[in-house]
């Protein structure tokens, strides 16, 4: 399936949208993963970048019934894709960014395969977060099957954190309050456990399904464990994200 990664891969060299892969080729979940590796790799060759975190995607049942599938899935995130809080970013060097509200996860230790929710507490620190999904395809959301999603690195796009805090309890984790301003303005409001329940579950799903492809979480990982909210529009402004007991972070688009 080189000729699936080269079509995408061509997209981010250009900075043009492509068509869904799905019109051209059928793809199963495993080849797939394949590809999105493969991808990767080239994509840390092009931006002399590496490989430090994931991200956990279609964390509801609304976006999986998207993409006709009853998991998450995962995508790459590259040293490359990561902000801090209070940066600007330009809206044109992305193809059609979303916001997403997460928790962040960063590793202290390496994970165990498999790895428990007690294990995943004792390793990490924990920060606010906001993904900004992008896809290399046209008019990609909500029209992707889960092949186009999965061979575009599961449209990993940006991530942006703030500082880091020691990780909440189960208990805890399962009800952090969030609300998203736009220019000062709310425009949304979300709560943890619409992910998986938990986002810490986020986590442990990630672990056990990298472990079926030989693969675990180590040490300065970075895990975006999935949104409060359907994704939104990005557009130019500030955006800030509070979370109870957790902190806030603020993203500028120019």
């Amino acid at each position: 399936m080189s000729e699936v990664v080269d079509k995408v891969y061509k997209a981010y060299e250009t900075q043009e949208p492509i068509e869904f892969i799905r019109h051209d080729y059928t793809i199963d979940e495993k080849t797939a993963y394949s590809i999105q590796d493969e991808l990767v790799e080239k994509l840390s060759n092009l931006y002399g970048a590496k490989i430090t975190g994931y991200k956990v995607s279609m964390t509801s049942k609304e976006t999986q019934a998207i993409a006709n599938t009853d998991e998450p899935a995962y995508g790459t995130i590259l040293s490359t894709q990561v902000k801090q809080s209070g940066e600007n970013i330009e809206l044109s060097s992305l193809f059609a960014p979303l916001i997403e509200p997460e928790i962040m996860f960063i590793l202290t230790d390496d994970l165990s395969a498999n790895a428990d929710a007690e294990e995943i507490l004792q390793k990490s620190k924990i920060c606010a977060g906001l993904e900004i999904p992008d896809a290399r395809y046209k008019d990609w959301f909500p029209n992707f099957s889960l092949a186009d999603l999965l061979c575009d690195n599961t449209a990993t796009g940006l991530i942006t954190l703030s500082e880091p805090i020691a990780p909440l309890s189960m208990e805890e984790f399962t009800n952090i309050q969030m609300e998203l301003f736009h220019n000062g303005e709310k425009i949304s409001e979300g709560i943890s456990s619409a992910v998986l329940g938990n986002p810490v579950s986020a986590v442990a799903w990630l672990s056990e399904k990298l472990a079926k492809q030989n693969k675990t979480l180590k040490k300065d990982m970075i895990i975006s464990s999935g949104t409060f909210i359907s994704p939104l529009v990005a557009e130019k402004g500030t955006y800030q994200v509070k979370y109870s007991s957790v902190g806030e972070v603020e993203v500028t688009f120019v």
